[in-house]
């Protein structure tokens, strides 16, 4: 997958501890995420599997959607996620 905008939503499990992010390589980070390379929030609680994800052409919208997203209230978010991944599947395998 070449370098391109993405938002990301990574959980703890199925309807745990959500983190939304936003990158240029999604599969690279969200690598270190699992990993836990990536000090904070998803090392200390946990937050792994990628549930969800939007590409973007460019960063700037992406940074806007992320903003917008994370301004959202719990159940939105988890309808978004149950919209197109209602079993909460770890997406990273399919990007992979």
């Amino acid at each position: 997958m070449e370098k391109q905008p993405a938002v990301y939503i990574l959980a703890s499990g199925y309807n745990g501890t959500l983190y939304i992010g936003v990158t240029s390589h999604l599969i690279q980070r969200v690598w270190q995420h699992k990993q836990d390379l990536v000090e904070g929030f998803t090392k200390k609680y946990g937050v792994h599997s990628l549930v969800y994800y939007e590409m973007h052409e460019e960063m700037v919208a992406a940074i806007q959607r992320e903003k917008q997203l994370k301004k959202w209230n719990r159940q939105w978010k988890i309808d978004l996620i149950e919209k197109v991944n209602p079993t909460w599947r770890d997406l990273w395998q399919e990007l992979a």
